[in-house]
């Protein structure tokens, strides 16, 4: 356990300020915040205090060199006011396996965790209960040590801040499968959710908003002939009755909604393989109608089905089905994490 939290309370909460039935994404956010600085070779105690914005020194390297990572979770409640998490867990060794491929100094899992439970506890009143709707989680870390010097900082922080939160994406998705860009290559940072690794999506997705999709979908950066991610997501492709996505690497997130799929879908006896799939082979099976369903895979969106793609300047649609795995996926998920069913696997924390 954390061996103290530091507590400063809001002297008014602005909850009655807000639309529980009409939540946007990622854009109201709950009173409270947790901060904690590394400082002289160690982290110091974490602060619960109101949500405020954070003042950084100009030189501060978060602005020069880019040491910024970041993770996305959900808290949920049921029919019975009980407060829940899914695979946090996961979350916190990903955040440090980010860290480390920036040199960032790794978070301890008691600031992390017992942080987390006592900011929910907090401010329990802001997780949604209205169906989809759910708390956003964003932890985060970067370098607020001050200099000019191209080198790690010296001086970090760790901080948690929170947002009730309604659907991601509404109905399907367009995309247009990128052949020029590429989101990660070898040996990069890829794997990482490191903050510039979207701010690199956001050029070419826009010149795909241009020409009438919603989102890309990423290729490799040698020979732009596999497919990827979906966006920010992770992705899946159904040909017939069998679901494929893509292997992780230096290049690919190892997301945990993606392998939170993965596992249901065996138990589910949905065929699926984790190997690499050719864009040739997608098109393929889009002029010959194995193709039946695409979708994207993440925290945000749980799952995003997917309409239809752009290549080569063609655009395929994809059919309308009556049982899509898309729809099946997401609530068993969805179930799971709101305490709707069952938990074989230990993946609900119940707080």
């Amino acid at each position: 356990m954390a061996s103290n939290i530091e507590i400063k309370y809001i002297e008014k909460s602005t909850i009655d300020s807000v639309d529980f039935s009409n939540l946007p994404f990622g854009s109201v956010f709950s009173d409270h915040m947790l901060e904690c600085d590394f400082v002289n070779g160690e982290w110091k105690i974490p602060v619960i205090k109101p949500y405020t914005p954070i003042t950084l020194d100009p030189s501060s390297k978060i602005f020069h060199y880019g040491q910024s990572i970041f993770e996305g979770m959900k808290a949920y409640k049921d029919s019975d006011e009980n407060t829940m998490l899914f695979r946090p867990l996961e979350n916190f060794k990903r955040l440090n396996k980010s860290a480390e491929r920036l040199m960032i100094p790794a978070i301890p899992e008691a600031i992390f965790m017992d942080g987390l439970k006592k900011l929910l506890e907090i401010d329990n009143q802001w997780i949604p209960k209205n169906e989809g709707s759910s708390l956003y989680i964003r932890p985060f870390m970067f370098a607020s040590g001050n200099g000019f010097h191209a080198s790690p900082a010296n001086a970090y922080k760790f901080v948690i801040c929170t947002a009730p939160s309604g659907a991601y994406f509404a109905g399907k998705i367009k995309v247009l499968i990128e052949e020029k860009y590429a989101r990660a290559a070898n040996g990069g940072v890829g794997f990482a959710k490191a903050g510039g690794n979207y701010a690199a999506q956001f050029y070419p997705t826009q010149l795909a908003i241009e020409k009438g999709y919603n989102q890309v979908i990423w290729t490799d950066d040698n020979t732009h002939q596999y497919i990827e991610e979906a966006g920010a997501m992770n992705i899946f492709i159904r040909i017939n009755n069998t679901l494929i996505t893509s292997p992780t690497s230096d290049r690919i997130l190892d997301g945990v909604t993606r392998k939170s799929i993965i596992q249901m879908s065996k138990d589910l006896n949905i065929d699926i393989e984790v190997r690499k799939i050719s864009v040739s082979e997608v098109v393929a099976a889009a002029q010959n109608g194995s193709l039946k369903e695409m979708f994207g895979a993440g925290t945000a969106a749980v799952i995003s089905p997917i309409s239809g793609f752009g290549y080569q300047n063609k655009d395929y649609d994809l059919p309308e089905l009556t049982k899509p795995y898309a729809s099946l996926l997401k609530k068993a998920i969805t179930d799971l994490q709101t305490n709707k069913t069952e938990d074989p696997y230990g993946w609900r924390v119940m707080l």
